[in-house]
């Protein structure tokens, strides 16, 4: 049976339908080679910013070794000076301790009253023994008349007595313008003494100063290295790039397979219309419908396209900033090499440091031990002073008992004086050497030397009067165990 003939409307519409797939085919078939195009290139820049952001890793974890090794540098000079801060303060706290304790006993040597008669030089009066007159007519003469009694012969005369008493007594009931202890200090010379070590502590502030920033710096210096390197993370992923381009090519690809379908079924339509098929309305319909949609498919392969390209164009920035990090790094890494030169003079300038503080401190611990010794000497010159107003009490006990017993034996006077020379010896050794010589002028005359009248080259020995009030609170002091006038028991 024949087939009907062929309407040429439809075989037009067919061509005009054909047509069309084919240029959408085109299009597709331009894109998609545009796309892979791109993809390739895509491809090797992915390789170029892979090799180029592993070079700028393997640097930049170099750069950090070498900040971790500058990091450690700065925290041995910051401990250097550490140390060293630490040792100053504990010399401040010593100097303290030294000055506390020097001032604590020069107030207490302000305290203690000191008897006019200890310091005052009298010409025919002695604490402790002879002392020549000016002239030898006020000298004692020996008792050859009935009418000078022995004791008025050890005595003097009455009336030098009388007037000596008088005087001492007037000095002894005001005590207002007693000296003390400390009016026989050299205060001038402990002030100039303590001024010296204040400047040599200024000294020893100023040469911590020289490496006080050194710790400080180099932190600002590591931090501001290890601020210019490039992020850890690279800002662009390019494995996601690559990913999301493969996929997009891949749809790519089916797209442009469905036009090359569409084409192919709308040339087989157009040659069997061209044979005489007549093709229902329906089958017409479905074909403008599939032929309507391929500006759409265009449309999302460009948009496909355009998404491959800003990859492309993603991954080329991400190599020109691997090239930027390359170049930033090679600045880092000369900030590095004149940070190690940097550093060395560091170490070097901060040994010197301490070294000079070294040779300073030890200066500085002379000092605190030429202040701990005045300490001690004058603790010394304030126990053998209250022990000087025990002996001084001791030895008017003597005089006395030897002036009651001028008359008596002569055997028992010479015994009596060779035990007070013995004693006035060892209380000379003991403690002469702590009494400064202004307020002990006779400290180390010997007992007067007895006849029946005093030895030719012997003056009497007078002794001054001492508060009883001095002599207690003397006796009471720490390390003062008299109790009572010792050498006249046994007499």
């Amino acid at each position: 049976m024949a087939s009907p003939p062929s309407d040429p409307h439809d075989r037009g519409h067919l061509a005009s339908l054909a047509l069309q797939s084919k240029k959408a085919l085109q299009q597709g078939e331009a894109l998609c080679s545009r796309a892979n195009a791109l993809s390739v290139a895509s491809a090797q820049e992915v390789f170029n910013v892979l090799a180029l952001s592993a070079k700028v890793r393997w640097i930049s974890d170099a750069v950090m070794e070498q900040l971790k090794l500058a990091a450690c540098v700065a925290k041995d000079i910051e401990e250097r000076r550490s140390r060293l801060e630490a040792q100053a303060q504990a010399w401040d706290i010593a100097r303290s301790q030294q000055t506390g304790a020097l001032d604590t006993i020069l107030e207490s040597l302000g305290r203690e009253l000191v008897p006019p008669s200890f310091h005052e030089v009298e010409i025919d009066v002695s604490l402790f023994g002879s002392q020549s007159s000016d002239s030898e007519e006020e000298r004692p003469t020996p008792a050859t008349s009935p009418d000078r009694s022995p004791t008025l012969t050890i005595r003097g005369s009455e009336s030098k007595q009388q007037k000596r008493k008088k005087k001492a007594e007037a000095r002894l009931q005001d005590r207002s313008r007693w000296k003390s202890l400390r009016d026989f200090v050299d205060e001038h010379a402990i002030e100039s003494e303590i001024e010296i070590m204040e400047n040599e502590r200024s000294e020893l502030d100023k040469t911590l100063t020289v490496t006080a920033a050194y710790p400080h710096t180099l932190q600002d210096t590591l931090y501001n290295i290890e601020e210019g390197l490039p992020p850890k993370t690279p800002s662009t992923d390019v494995t996601m790039i690559l990913t999301s381009q493969d996929n997009v090519s891949e749809s790519m690809a089916q797209q442009l397979e469905s036009l090359a379908q569409h084409y192919d079924q709308m040339e087989r339509s157009l040659s069997d219309s061209e044979a005489g098929h007549v093709f229902e309305a329906d089958d017409l319909m479905e074909m403008n419908r599939d032929t309507e949609e391929l500006p759409v498919i265009i449309d999302e392969l460009e948009d496909a396209y355009n998404s491959i390209h800003t990859g492309h164009d993603e991954l080329r920035a991400a190599k020109r900033t691997a090239y930027e990090h390359l170049a930033q790094q090679r600045g880092i890494l000369d900030d590095l090499i004149e940070l190690g030169s940097i550093m060395g003079e560091m170490l070097q300038r901060q040994t010197e440091v301490e070294l000079d503080f070294e040779s300073r401190l030890e200066v500085l611990n002379q000092h605190l031990f030429i202040l701990g010794d005045v300490s001690h000497q004058y603790t010394l010159y304030q126990h053998s002073y209250r022990k000087l107003l025990v002996e001084v009490a001791r030895r008017r006990h003597y005089t006395e008992a030897a002036d009651q017993i001028v008359r008596g034996t002569m055997s028992q006077l010479a015994a009596m004086a060779e035990e007070e020379r013995q004693l006035r010896e060892d209380f000379n050794t003991e403690h002469g050497k702590y009494l400064p010589s202004d307020i002990c002028f006779f400290v180390e005359n010997m007992p007067t030397r007895w006849e029946v009248t005093p030895l030719k080259d012997d003056a009497i020995e007078s002794l001054p009067d001492i508060p009883a009030d001095l002599v207690a609170l003397a006796r009471d002091a720490p390390g003062i165990d008299e109790r009572s006038p010792v050498g006249v028991d046994s007499v």
